[in-house]
C-alpha cells in the first residue's frame, strides 16, 4: 500500500506539472497575440493631449506595425493610373503691397481631392483642398502672413529653412487653436533657396502633413536673378515636392492604419498631388526643385537614358558650383535644386526614378531650345576647410532609441526645459551622432529651426562637394558622426529635432535659446 501511495502522489504531481507548463506556453501565445491585437488601437498623447489621429506620442505605447531598421520600408508599388500632367502650385498673390512689404493670407482648410479618377480622397490642405500655394518672396522684403485655421483641430505654420525670429518660427510651442488666426511678421534677410511651410503643433504634424498640409517657399536675390539658370516658372523651373501615401480601398488616407511609430510611410508616390505624373519638356535644360516632403522616408533619386544630373543647390541656397551626380539621396525635409540636361538624352522620355519607382516622366519636346550650358560658378560660400574653428562654443547632440523610445542626449522633449543656449551671429560647432547600432538602428535626419549650417566633417572626413552648401538637414545613419558649423540669424527659442515626424512627435526633440 505504502508503495501504491508514492506510484499515485508522482503521478498526481506529474499531472499538475503538465497543467502548470501548458498553462504557461497557452497564457504567454495569449499575451502575445493580445499585445499584437492591442497595439494598433492604443491612443493618447504627449502630456496626455490627443491630436487628430488618435495615436499616443508617448508613453511606451507600441506602433499598429512591427518595428522596423533604415533598411526596411513599405515596399513602393507602381501606379496604375493613366500618366497626368503635373501639377504646379500656383504663386500666392499678396492681398497687399506696400513698399518692401509685402502682405499674404493662408488659410489652413478640410476639403477632398481626386487623386484616382471618380474618388474623392478627404484631404487637408491651405488655400485649396491638398498642399498650399508657393510663396515666392524676394530678399530684403518684410513678409506679413496671416494664418487662419479653418481645420476642426490646432495647427501651426513652420516656415522651414527660413531664419526668422522665434515669435515668428511657428514652431511647437505657437500652435493655433481651431477657428483661429495667428499674425507673424519678419524680414527675409537670407540667399536665395529653396524653402517650404508645413504644420508644427505637437501631436498633430505628422497626421496634418499625411494630409496634405505643406507648401514650398521661394527665396529670390540679386545673385539668383543674374545667373543663366532656368528660371521660367511651371516651364522649365518646377517644384516637386516628393510624398509617399497609402490609398484605402475606399480611395482615403487612413493615418490611423497606415501609423507606425518608427515613421509612418505609404506604398503609392504622389508628385505635387499627381499620380503617374509627367512634365512637356521644351528647353534643353530643365530645373527641379526636389523636396522631401514624407514623414519618414528617404529617397534616392536617379535618371535614366543617357540625360545629365548636376546638383545646383542644398536646403540653403547655391552650391559654389554646379556638381555633377550620379544620385540624389533626400531623407525627410530635406531640399536639392538640380539641373536636368536632355540635350543629348537617347531617348524622348527621360524618368525621374527612386526606389525602384518612377517619380516623374519628362516628356522631351523634339525642338527643345535654350542653354546647353550651366555657370561654372553659382556662389562665393567659404570653403569648408577654410571656415574658422578655434575658440568655439561645442555642443554635443546624440541621437538614439526607436519607436516610442527615441532620445536626445538621453532625454525627451519638455516645452518648459532649454537644453541649450546661444548668442545670436555667434558661431557654434555642433557634434551630431546617431548612437543607434549600425546592424539594426534608425535613421535620424537632424534638423534645426532658426540657422542653417555648414558641414565640417562626417565621420571624420571632409564632406563630399554635394554636402558643403547650407543645409537645414543631415542625415545620421545609425553610427554616424558629423560637425557642423551654424549661428543663429535671430534671438528667440527654437527646436532641433529628428525630421521623421513620428520621431518627433515622440519626443525627439530639444530646444535651443537664443538671446
Amino acid at each position: 500500500m505504502g508503495i501504491l501511495k508514492k506510484k499515485t502522489a508522482w503521478i498526481i504531481i506529474g499531472v499538475i506539472v503538465v497543467i502548470i507548463v501548458v498553462g504557461n506556453v497557452g497564457w504567454f501565445v495569449h499575451t502575445q497575440q493580445h499585445s499584437q491585437s492591442s497595439s494598433s488601437n492604443r491612443s493618447g498623447m504627449m502630456g496626455g493631449r490627443s491630436g487628430s489621429s488618435g495615436h499616443s506620442m508617448m508613453g511606451g505605447n507600441s506602433s499598429g506595425r512591427a518595428q522596423r531598421n533604415s533598411d526596411t520600408d513599405v515596399p513602393l508599388k507602381t501606379a496604375t493610373t493613366a500618366a497626368k500632367r503635373l501639377a504646379v502650385p500656383p504663386i500666392l498673390k499678396p492681398t497687399k503691397k506696400s513698399g518692401d512689404s509685402v502682405y499674404y493670407t493662408l488659410k489652413a482648410e478640410a476639403g477632398t481631392t481626386t487623386f484616382k479618377p471618380g474618388v474623392k480622397t478627404k484631404t487637408m490642405g491651405y488655400d485649396g483642398s491638398y498642399l498650399g500655394p508657393t510663396i515666392r518672396v524676394r530678399r530684403g522684403q518684410t513678409v506679413h502672413t496671416k494664418v487662419v485655421n479653418q481645420l476642426n483641430q490646432r495647427t501651426s505654420l513652420h516656415w522651414h529653412g527660413a531664419l526668422v525670429p522665434g515669435k515668428a518660427d511657428g514652431g511647437p510651442f505657437e500652435p493655433i487653436a481651431a477657428g483661429k488666426t495667428k499674425q507673424t511678421t519678419f524680414k527675409v534677410d537670407q540667399q536665395a533657396a529653396t524653402l517650404w511651410y508645413h504644420p508644427h503643433a505637437m501631436g498633430t504634424t505628422a497626421s496634418q502633413v499625411y494630409h496634405g498640409l505643406a507648401g514650398f517657399m521661394l527665396v529670390d536675390d540679386q545673385n539668383s536673378q543674374k545667373l543663366n539658370l532656368p528660371k521660367k516658372y511651371g516651364v522649365d523651373d518646377f517644384p516637386l515636392v516628393v510624398q509617399d501615401r497609402t490609398f484605402s480601398k475606399a480611395g482615403q488616407f487612413d493615418y490611423q492604419a497606415d501609423y507606425n511609430a518608427d515613421g509612418t510611410e505609404g506604398n503609392t508616390l504622389l508628385v505635387n498631388g499627381t499620380l503617374n505624373p509627367y512634365i512637356n519638356v521644351t528647353t534643353n535644360q530643365v530645373r527641379l526643385r526636389l523636396l522631401n516632403g514624407s514623414n519618414a522616408r528617404t529617397y534616392h533619386f536617379t535618371l535614366n537614358h543617357g540625360a545629365t544630373i548636376r546638383q545646383i543647390a542644398t536646403d540653403g541656397g547655391f552650391l559654389n558650383q554646379p556638381v555633377k551626380m550620379n544620385q540624389i539621396d533626400l531623407a525627410p525635409g530635406q531640399r536639392a535644386e538640380v539641373v536636368v540636361n536632355t540635350a543629348n538624352a537617347t531617348s524622348k522620355n527621360v524618368a525621374l526614378r527612386t526606389n525602384g519607382q518612377r517619380v516623374l516622366q519628362l516628356r522631351l519636346h523634339s525642338k527643345r531650345t535654350g542653354s546647353r550650358t550651366l555657370p561654372v560658378k553659382l556662389n562665393h560660400l567659404t570653403p569648408t576647410k577654410q571656415l574658422n574653428q578655434f575658440g568655439l562654443k561645442h555642443q554635443t547632440i546624440s541621437f538614439s532609441g526607436m519607436g516610442r523610445m527615441v532620445r536626445i542626449n538621453g532625454r525627451v522633449y519638455n516645452p518648459d526645459r532649454i537644453d541649450l543656449t546661444a548668442k545670436p551671429h555667434t558661431n557654434q560647432i555642433w557634434n551630431l551622432t546617431n548612437n543607434d547600432s549600425m546592424m539594426g538602428g534608425m535613421d535620424h535626419p537632424f534638423h534645426i529651426h532658426g540657422a542653417q549650417f555648414r558641414i565640417l566633417s562626417v565621420n571624420g572626413k571632409r564632406p563630399s562637394a554635394a554636402e558643403s552648401g547650407l543645409m537645414d538637414v543631415v542625415n545620421l545613419k545609425p553610427g554616424k558622426k558629423v560637425r557642423v558649423l551654424m549661428s543663429f540669424h535671430d534671438r528667440g527659442i527654437f527646436v532641433y529635432h529628428c525630421h521623421n515626424l513620428e520621431h518627433e512627435e515622440n519626443g525627439m526633440m530639444g530646444q535651443v535659446k537664443v538671446e
